[in-house]
């Protein structure tokens, strides 16, 4: 889906390692930054992170996000819990 929408395969091969990668701006950085603290158990999203993502993001995109992650997150957690494969619906073009 991501390569449909003007995303690179090396983008999308990078992504395990965004933190370390020019090719993610900061932007970028630091959605991956909310989405690991709003996923990761034991983590929580700190004022200063979202002050941050404030410099780049206006209200309605900062809910867009938070909601996009938190549905896959939810997703996430019940498909596994049902054991639920993935259905393969993403593929690299």
């Amino acid at each position: 889906m991501s390569s449909r929408l003007g995303v690179s395969n090396e983008k999308i091969d990078a992504v395990l390692d965004y933190e370390n990668n020019e090719l993610f701006s900061e932007a970028e950085r630091l959605a991956f930054d909310f989405a690991d603290a709003m996923t990761i158990t034991g983590r929580q999203v700190s004022d200063e992170l979202f002050a941050r993502l404030r410099e780049f993001y206006d209200e309605d995109a900062l809910v867009e996000l938070t909601a996009t992650i938190a549905w896959e997150n939810a997703s996430s957690k019940f498909n596994r819990a049902l054991r639920i494969p993935s259905q393969q619906l993403w593929k690299r073009e």
